[in-house]
């Protein structure tokens, strides 16, 4: 086990995961905070890397692109002191930083693991109910519904269509953006049947946001919602082809092929149990996608 401490969070790798935990500092950015623990499967992980400084340095994490629902709706614009994945370091544990990094990399190699995206999320996001305030309304999620709610800040033509209620299955796309320079910010979602072009400040199934410090928690919403959408990177399920009837045993791959496709099934079998442990997949779902994978071993 390689693990680092220091005031601004904690690192833990146990061979199979990364243990996140913010430190109490007053350097920590609110989101890491409100976020909490956060357990990174070993699958992924595309990186890990050390940069030293005369004073302090930091670690970095890498995520397989579509791992995370928290990097794809924020589109990898999160700072510094609100990045889950970057851990400061004190020059005096320099040595301890680039043990965990060994330890880590070690790992990757030894389970081949691919830097390649993805095409489910590995992570499973803030947990639900979540809500907070910021800008010109408040937004929460508590797995079914998105309710935009306005303040006194809101602009009157938004305003004047009240609360908004909107169904998960309704959701299409969700983005968060910060506020940058003279540019506001927003939290938006993107609802079927309903498109707009309306900028943040009138369009009712958005936040607008004014670069103030709570403006990052909005960033928590977007992830807890884009973890229930399906996966961008996962092909419709009425664009697969129907399976073929068996009516025979199935053609013996050539002897390299076989390997390759046997060595990303035992893959495919720890990302599953990574996803059944961390609660995105139901007992039930977790069962039918390991038999599956089991029928093809």
């Amino acid at each position: 086990m390689a693990e680092i401490l220091q005031k601004d969070g904690t690192w833990v790798f146990d061979g199979d995961a990364l243990r996140l935990t913010p430190g109490r500092d007053k350097g920590v950015g609110l989101l890491r905070k409100e976020l909490g623990e956060l357990v990174v499967p070993l699958g992924a992980l595309a990186g890990i890397s050390f940069e030293q400084g005369k004073r302090s340095g930091r670690l970095r994490l890498r995520l397989r692109d579509g791992a995370d629902p928290l990097l794809h709706a924020t589109g990898g614009r999160l700072t510094e002191p609100h990045d889950p994945y970057q851990l400061l370091v004190d020059s005096d544990r320099y040595g301890v930083a680039e043990y965990v990094v060994e330890e880590v990399r070690h790992a990757l190699l030894l389970d081949r693991v691919p830097a390649g995206p993805v095409d489910a999320f590995l992570l499973p996001g803030p947990a639900v109910p979540v809500s907070f305030s910021a800008g010109d309304g408040t937004a929460s999620f508590d797995g079914e519904h998105v309710r935009l709610e306005w303040n006194w800040k809101t602009e009157d033509a938004k305003a004047a269509a009240g609360t908004r209620t909107i169904r998960v299955e309704d959701v299409v796309g969700v983005e968060w953006q910060p506020a940058v320079g003279l540019e506001n910010g927003h939290l938006r979602f993107t609802v079927r049947h309903a498109p707009t072009k309306a900028p943040p400040k009138y369009d009712p199934n958005a936040v607008e946001l004014w670069g103030f410090k709570k403006d990052p928690l909005m960033a928590l919403v977007a992830a807890a919602v884009q973890a229930r959408l399906p996966h961008p990177a996962a092909a419709p399920a009425d664009a697969l082809p129907p399976a073929a009837p068996q009516s025979g045993p199935e053609p013996e791959l050539p002897a390299r092929a076989a390997g390759d496709d046997h060595d990303a099934l035992l893959r495919r079998l720890r990302e599953l149990g990574a996803l059944h442990r961390d609660g995105v997949l139901t007992d039930e779902e977790f069962t039918l996608a390991k038999q599956a994978v089991l029928r093809r071993l």
